[in-house]
């Protein structure tokens, strides 16, 4: 179990052993920039990427260093027009996003049912608690797979989101059928109270 007798801090926090306790106190200390309250003038383009599989690119090449990723994540914010910038107190930059900004590579469940909990860790090492304010919403792609997005932060008219990869989503997927199968209820999973529906 994680001591909580210090800050969490979410990138050391294992999601397999910790209790909901810590993941939401991990979760209430996180500390971001307010950049929805920031406005500098469009200052160009940054040469940044972020590919479909999380990787984020200058210039063509993969950044290297998470630390400057996970910086960079911090900063970014989606404009009214659905584009996406990095913006700081006096400069805003283009940034291409090929799908979603993040990745949900981790999750974990607490409890069943309407009292059930799922936390998830992204690429950035950033953990998001599902529920109404981060609802999870499922989308089926041109050639019928689904794509699970996470609501991460920001405005729900352009919010930042995290799409759940394969194998996370498989084990959503396998517990909204176990939950179905014992309680004969719609297929999907409850989380933070909301309830989110899998389409079949």
């Amino acid at each position: 179990m994680v001591s909580t007798a210090e800050p969490i801090r979410p990138d050391s926090l294992d999601l397999g052993k910790a209790s909901l306790a810590d993941i939401a106190k991990a979760v209430a200390e996180k500390r971001l920039p307010p950049v929805d309250q920031w406005n500098p003038t469009h200052c160009g383009d940054s040469a940044m990427r972020i590919a479909a599989d999380g990787t984020w690119f200058h210039m063509g090449t993969p950044i290297g260093r998470p630390a400057m990723v996970k910086l960079f994540s911090t900063i970014l914010r989606r404009e009214p027009d659905g584009s996406y910038v990095l913006v700081t107190p006096v400069e805003k930059l283009s940034i291409a996003v090929d799908d979603a900004p993040f990745l949900a590579v981790e999750a974990t469940s607490e409890g069943e049912g309407h009292s059930r909990a799922l936390a998830f860790r992204l690429q950035t090492d950033e953990i998001v608690l599902a529920g109404p304010e981060n609802p999870l919403r499922l989308e089926t792609a041109l050639d019928g797979t689904p794509r699970p997005y996470l609501h991460v932060r920001g405005p729900g008219d352009r919010p930042l989101e995290a799409l759940v990869n394969r194998p996370v989503f498989y084990q959503l997927a396998d517990m909204a059928i176990a939950e179905q199968e014992q309680t004969g209820g719609p297929l999907g999973l409850w989380s933070g109270g909301a309830f989110f529906a899998f389409p079949v």
